[in-house]
């Protein structure tokens, strides 16, 4: 429950931060309608109402490759000189 919790609240978060960058826009075109109810013996009916309606601009994000070089450092690997390995097995005797 927490987790949800949480998760909610960084989402509501995330939007606001969009909203408040300029990367999420939104401007409501339509309004909203309440249906006509009414009630009779029979019922109650509703007719009519009407959603909102809403325009939602978002930025872009543009991905890429290009071509770079880049400097390796080279690694070299030398065994050791026949000198000293022979004074080590000398001075085991």
């Amino acid at each position: 429950m927490r987790a949800l919790i949480l998760f909610l609240i960084l989402v509501v978060l995330a939007i606001l931060i969009a909203i408040g960058t300029g990367f999420l826009n939104i401007n409501q075109i339509r309004g909203a309608r309440a249906p006509e109810v009414s009630a009779t013996r029979n019922g109650v009916t509703a007719k009519g109402g009407q959603a909102p309606a809403f325009d939602v601009e978002t930025g872009s994000v543009k991905v890429g490759t290009k071509e770079t070089k880049v400097k390796v450092p080279a690694v070299v690997i030398e065994k050791p000189a026949q000198k000293q390995t022979a004074a080590t097995t000398n001075n085991s005797m």
